[in-house]
């Protein structure tokens, strides 16, 4: 037995069998090398809902129960089951909403309304509280765990609002001079930065004290939109739907433009996970979900640009599973009503009913 052991050690080591070894070696880096290095999104499900007249704007996801708030103008707020994939029920007295903030620690939601009000309700029943008007319309609201108030972007009077989260109550007002107030983001600190898309600019909000701290041209980053932030490395997403779609890294403490990274066209939304350290950003235009990873403050690369379907232009992220959420539907250009050319020149101005559409896509 010792004698047949000490022999398999010594052809073990024959020159032979070192070149055996070496070229298995070769072999599974070559494997491992032509191998994705991670997991792509792709479609994992497509759910119908019944709409008379689709029309939406903007996803919140409740991570710790699995609902998707899916804002529907025509219909109201429809809470969707992201297990399950069914319609739980749409939130009565939210119709025209446009925006949903969840606020758990008061067990709180807010809608943000077309017509200028806020629907308040109880997050664990989704019972309607009250319904508030706060201004002439009302584009989205945006929580800040520091102050504890909502900031409600008011375009028409070109006005922020802040309503105390617990109470509902307005607690205060600040004057903006912009028309597109878009994307918000709070920094933590009891700042938000704010898109203004007609002003090609970023601010930053001090709220306690009600007022504009700076102000940041974009430049070349045009029509900016949706916002995120990294508060690790003070960094600003900020998605750009102009001529050249764009998302764009700032520097949160002086306003610089770090760089650009090329997106789709219609942008709408922008999330940042610091767990992955990926920026999502969702285009409707061109029908697609640019991630990018962030090697450092100041280094950006590509991960994916996966297809989607056209018209899904905002989002919603399970920050365990990485799973993202789209909705859009089918619709057309009627050449009798009001055509936007704003995005794009054939951007539908009408949804067929019926065909709203929930997406959900898996890193697979």
């Amino acid at each position: 037995m010792t004698s047949l052991l000490n022999r398999n050690q010594g052809q073990a080591g024959t020159p032979r069998a070192r070149a055996r070894v070496a070229c298995a070696a070769l072999f599974a880096a070559l494997l491992a090398s032509s191998m994705p290095s991670e997991a792509f999104h792709r479609l994992e499900s497509a759910t119908t809902l019944k709409s008379a007249a689709p029309s939406w704007d903007y996803l919140t996801l409740d991570p710790s129960r699995g609902y998707l708030f899916i804002a529907r103008r025509g219909d109201g707020v429809a809470v969707y089951d992201t297990k399950s994939k069914k319609l739980l029920r749409t939130i009565a007295n939210t119709d025209d909403a446009n925006g949903v903030t969840l606020i758990p620690e008061f067990d709180r939601g807010y809608t943000a309304n077309g017509d200028g009000t806020t629907t308040v309700f109880k997050l664990s029943t989704l019972a309607p509280i009250d319904r508030i008007k706060i201004g002439d319309d009302a584009d989205n609201g945006f929580y800040d765990p520091v102050t504890k108030q909502v900031a409600f972007t008011i375009g028409e009077n070109r006005t922020v609002v802040f309503v105390d989260a617990k109470t509902g109550t307005i607690a205060g007002k600040l004057p903006i001079d912009s028309k597109k107030l878009d994307g918000t983001v709070p920094d933590g600190e009891g700042n938000l930065f704010m898109a203004l898309r007609d002003r090609n600019a970023v601010v930053k909000i001090d709220i306690a004290g009600r007022k504009v701290t700076d102000e940041w041209k974009s430049a070349p980053c045009e029509e900016p939109t949706g916002i995120a932030y990294d508060a690790a490395n003070k960094r600003i997403f900020v998605g750009c739907r102009g001529k050249n779609p764009v998302l764009a890294v700032m520097d949160a403490q002086s306003g610089t433009m770090i760089t650009t990274l090329e997106i789709g066209r219609g942008n709408d939304g922008v999330i940042y996970d610091p767990t992955t350290r990926k920026i999502y950003t969702s285009n409707g235009v061109d029908a697609n979900l640019v991630i990018y990873d962030q090697v450092d403050a100041d280094t950006y690369k590509l991960a994916e640009a996966t297809t989607t379907r056209p018209y899904a232009r905002t989002l919603a992220l399970d920050p365990k599973s990485k799973k993202i959420f789209m909705v859009t539907a089918e619709g057309t250009t009627d050449p009798s009503k009001k055509m936007s050319k704003g995005v794009a020149p054939f951007y539908p101005n009408l949804y067929f009913a019926d065909t709203f559409t929930v997406l959900t896509y898996a890193p697979k």
